[in-house]
């Protein structure tokens, strides 16, 4: 980091170092204003608990075994259902993207669709998979596919024609143009696609665990709130939001070392 701090100019060290500042006293803010409600009385006892009772919680969840099998189920529907909806997004997006009758015939749907709580179709699902894993992964990439067919269709839409000309000119099969001229102008669309339905997937997926599931995150949450375990279920719901934390920073990283490879 001090190599790195080295190498810039002073003006945006300068700058660097008060972003910095900002960010740990933003944080140290919510930290006391979190305690200073915790103690103030106003909630009910328990209601809104320390963060030292939320750290000691999180502590005695990360040695119960039955903590990382839900963790596991939930982790799994999650990467299915964003296999799913990123698939299908990208392939959708593409098609109705690269054609302008296609997309004047459908993209109207996907808009009026995108902004309906997709929750809604758990009944469906329930009828159409069970009550089991399927449920969770369809509402998930339902959710996800949104987002991120949107971003292709606009992404694809600001592919350079003349880049569309050249490949032409070389005959460039469907497969070749895909693979040499859309995907890698839509690594900024497919960046934000994935962050959003991520996102979004997470969301869907745990509402359909809280909803109707014995297992998964949602799951176990509904299960300390069902015992007044509210201690428990804030540092599950700490660990939801550092674990998409992670990813989302995981999947930012991964695009920046392709988008410079």
């Amino acid at each position: 980091m001090a190599e790195l701090m080295a190498t810039l100019p002073l003006a945006a060290r300068g700058r660097f170092g008060l972003v910095t500042l900002i960010r740990a006293a933003t944080l140290v803010l919510l930290w006391a204003l979190w305690e200073g409600a915790a103690r103030s009385g106003l909630f009910y006892a328990g209601a809104l608990p320390s963060s030292f009772t939320i750290a000691a919680a999180a502590l005695d969840l990360f040695v119960m075994p039955a903590f990382y099998y839900n963790l596991g189920v939930t982790v799994l529907e999650v990467a299915a259902a964003m296999a799913i909806g990123v698939a299908s997004g990208i392939s959708v997006g593409l098609a109705l993207g690269a054609s302008r009758f296609a997309g004047k015939a459908f993209e109207p749907y996907l808009q009026y669709l995108a902004p309906a709580p997709k929750i809604i179709f758990l009944p469906v699902f329930m009828v159409m998979f069970g009550i089991g894993p399927g449920s969770k992964v369809a509402i998930g990439a339902l959710s996800c596919f949104f987002p991120m067919v949107l971003s292709v269709i606009a992404g694809v839409r600001q592919v350079d024609p003349v880049l569309l000309r050249v490949g032409r000119s070389f005959q460039l099969s469907l497969a070749q143009t895909v693979a040499k001229i859309y995907l890698p102008a839509l690594l900024p669309p497919i960046a934000t696609g994935l962050r959003l339905g991520l996102g979004v997937a997470i969301i869907g997926t745990l509402l359909s665990e809280i909803k109707m599931s014995n297992r998964g995150l949602g799951f176990l949450i509904m299960q300390d709130y069902g015992r007044f375990d509210i201690a428990e279920m804030y540092a599950v719901l700490a660990v939801i939001f550092v674990l998409v934390t992670l990813a989302n920073g995981v999947i930012a990283r991964c695009l920046r070392m392709k988008g410079r490879g």
